[in-house]
């Protein structure tokens, strides 16, 4: 083999297109762009687009490549076809050694497949989370479940997303435990000096920072969510509650039904990344459906009430920093009245230790890839 000395250096595409993986995808970009070992190309696909640039901006990434998918009313017919046929054109071009994708989004499942159709190894990044239902959350099991049947090397965040993989057949050697890239990003903004005009409305109420957009929660689930929420903060004086709501108009709808009218509830545009995380570090607890959020809060020391019925994230509610609350509306209240009536069932949430991550695991998958791109190019093409 030769020596890294006489080694051109190999081509990494980096895909991402949503908000969500631009910020576990952008400190490995940055990290990525220090070795000398590896050539990386960032492709984006807009599957977002204002909230994926605000990202971009704060990490000062420029994509090399843009795929313009987002288009009103898009459907996921529409997402997977655009970005199969954009990821051809790229793929063909760049000609890459390995492309890389992040978790469960439309964007990575088809960027992942467009690599398994031109042969290229495909590298999964929060490799292995599960619910083991297909269709909760809908359709990002399905697609994370996806990728690991075309990928070649599995970044997994913890041993239990490991375990997964190793019960699915995954060659154990082709599997690596490296913590959440999404712990990395906090570094780089969560500030303690920050100031918003949120906080200032806030003063010295407790205050719940809530997100809801799941596709599986719209509707009366979603309603009910909110009308819990709504209770909570019309039933303690000293609770004041924010919600940057969901571009989504569905999920806009509901929210001005139920939430909008309560003085102790701010319903506010999308927050950009480093506004978000700053506001989660300031609150008292936070409250969601999404993915990420439940391993950046756990961070901060916050706990977490995450109104699903499943979470692929299981290692956060064994470690005591999240709770399942579902999506009944009862069910909802209680708890959260719970982490606001009980000092000692708050401090239990809150002193929990983080499974997800040290904030270095960007610089592991570095490494690996530096070492695994040395080898015969044959190798690289195991599943």
């Amino acid at each position: 083999m030769k020596g890294y000395e006489n080694m051109e250096k190999k081509k990494a595409l980096i895909v991402f297109g949503t908000r969500p993986e631009a910020l576990k995808m952008c400190p490995l970009v940055c990290e990525m762009k220090k070795s000398d070992k590896l050539e990386t190309i960032v492709c984006v696909t807009e599957q977002h687009r204002e909230m994926l640039h605000q990202v971009l901006e704060i990490f000062d990434v420029k994509p090399d490549y843009n795929l313009h998918i987002m288009q009103p009313g898009q459907t996921l017919f529409d997402v997977t076809t655009r970005i199969l046929t954009g990821m051809k054109e790229v793929i063909e071009e760049v000609k890459p050694d390995v492309i890389l994708v992040h978790g469960d989004t439309s964007t990575a499942f088809t960027a992942g497949l467009a690599g398994f159709y031109l042969q290229v190894p495909v590298a999964h990044v929060e490799a292995g989370l599960r619910t083991e239902k297909i269709y909760s959350p809908f359709p990002e099991e399905f697609n994370r479940q996806g990728i690991g049947l075309v990928a070649s090397y599995h970044f997994a965040p913890t041993e239990k997303a490991r375990q997964n993989l190793e019960n699915e057949g995954k060659i154990a050697d082709r599997i690596w435990v490296t913590g959440n890239t999404g712990i990395d990003a906090l570094r780089y903004t969560v500030r303690d000096d920050f100031r918003h005009e949120v906080l200032d409305w806030a003063g010295d109420s407790r205050l719940i920072v809530l997100t809801a957009h799941r596709r599986e929660n719209l509707g009366d689930s979603m309603r009910q969510m909110f009308r819990a929420i709504r209770r909570v903060a019309e039933s303690h004086p000293d609770v004041k509650i924010v919600y940057p709501v969901h571009l989504n108009p569905a999920v806009r709808a509901v929210a001005n039904e139920v939430l909008a009218g309560c003085d102790a509830i701010r319903l506010i545009e999308p927050l950009a990344a480093v506004e978000f995380h700053n506001l989660m570090a300031k609150s008292y607890l936070i409250m969601t459906d999404s993915g990420g959020i439940q391993e950046e809060a756990p961070s901060l020391g916050k706990p977490v009430l995450v109104m699903r019925d499943t979470t692929e994230r299981p290692e956060g509610v064994a470690a005591g920093t999240l709770r399942l609350v579902g999506t009944e509306e009862e069910t909802i209240f209680k708890a959260c009245c719970e982490l606001l009536d009980d000092p000692e069932a708050y401090r239990k949430m809150s002193v929990a230790a983080n499974p997800y991550g040290d904030g270095y695991s960007s610089a592991r998958i570095v490494e690996i890839l530096e070492n695994e791109l040395a080898k015969d190019p044959k190798m690289r093409l195991r599943p």
